[in-house]
């Protein structure tokens, strides 16, 4: 199912003071992908995952599923499509009371299925995401990670149309959160679902969405694939993100078994920034340009990111200093180009020292 917003606004109110939480965003969210929303805290992306979701009508706007109008319908119609949709939450919300098969049962139970469906449905569902063993296990007994994978199944039960993961791995531990990220995108792809994941970190958009949309402020400063943004980011916000990833220090290591991580040794310098992308990740570009231009180079920064949906690629990134004259400095940019890396001026690199 495709998501679509148009010119959604979100006015909140503390005390007299107005907050405009969401502010005129537009999104496409495409049908069977797995789409990031990210954001600071306080940026207006629960704000607007709400706005979504159905749990609450913007103040002006439209959402859109496919071709329907879905934010303005009457209460029992949009009751009707709630039901359609899953939801899974930082902090599992089960119910302590039951078990992890009562806990999926819950929302089947409440559309009023049979109990032998219900009975048969649950145990398809513990066994879509390893747990066929733990049905009739209390929920106090369970990891967190066994937690959340319960709150997996108990949203897919009633076969939504989309899956909203609101912080899913926040409250994990890095391998955990792998694993999580590993159930989502194997579920994903086999149950051809729309997956909307809300999240503050990079890791995780890297690891396992295809899209992804940047929140700030309450509205949307930039979207493109995952490989686009972190090949190229535009905005100042996405830069952070992107210079705070550190997957050797919190174990979200590459797709393909090996780990990344973006190394500065330096804080001065670095005018120009590098991307690597495709081939052009494992060629001796540098060695081949300082055969043909009179320049030297100075590495501030180097690192490789492996995103792992789709095709999967590598994306290398290196901040370096260009030394020589202006003529052969020029050469040497032009060298970089025609080789398929992309080059950035960096801002905030100050002067060469």
């Amino acid at each position: 199912m495709q998501i679509r917003l148009e010119h959604l606004t979100k006015t909140y109110l503390a005390g007299e003071e107005k907050i405009e939480a969401v502010k005129d965003n537009s999104l496409i969210i495409p049908e069977n992908k797995i789409f990031g929303i990210i954001g600071k805290s306080g940026a207006g992306k629960s704000s607007l995952v709400r706005l979504i979701s159905l749990l609450e009508a913007p103040d002006s706007g439209a959402v859109y599923y496919d071709d329907r109008r879905v934010d303005n319908l009457p209460r029992p119609a949009l009751i009707e499509q709630r039901r359609k949709i899953g939801m899974i939450f930082q902090n599992f919300n089960l119910f302590s009371s039951r078990t992890a098969g009562k806990n999926v049962a819950y929302p089947l139970e409440i559309c009023g299925m049979d109990k032998g469906e219900i009975d048969s449905r649950v145990k398809e569902m513990l066994s879509l995401v390893g747990l066929e063993d733990r049905e009739d296990a209390p929920i106090s007994t369970l990891s967190g990670g066994q937690k959340q994978r319960v709150a997996i199944a108990r949203a897919l039960a009633a076969k939504p149309d989309v899956l909203f993961c609101d912080e899913a791995t926040s409250a994990l531990d890095p391998q955990t959160t792998r694993s999580i990220l590993a159930l989502i995108r194997e579920i994903q792809a086999k149950m051809k679902l729309t997956v909307v994941m809300i999240t503050h970190q990079m890791e995780v958009v890297r690891d396992a969405c295809s899209q992804l949309a940047v929140i700030d402020g309450g509205g949307v400063v930039e979207q493109g694939s995952v490989e686009d943004i972190f090949t190229y980011p535009k905005s100042a916000v996405t830069k952070e993100f992107l210079s705070n990833i550190s997957p050797a220090e919190d174990g979200m290591g590459a797709g393909n078994g090996s780990s990344s991580s973006f190394v500065r040794w330096s804080s001065e310098g670095g005018k120009y920034i590098l991307h690597f992308t495709g081939g052009s990740t494992g060629e001796p570009v540098l060695s081949r340009l300082s055969r043909i231009a009179d320049v030297e180079f100075n590495i501030r920064a180097a690192g490789v990111q492996h995103i792992p949906t789709g095709q999967g690629c590598d994306i290398g990134t290196m901040l370096i200093d260009i030394k020589g004259g202006k003529e052969e400095t020029e050469k040497a940019l032009a060298f970089l180009k025609d080789n398929a890396v992309i080059v950035e001026k960096n801002e905030e690199s100050g002067e060469e020292k």
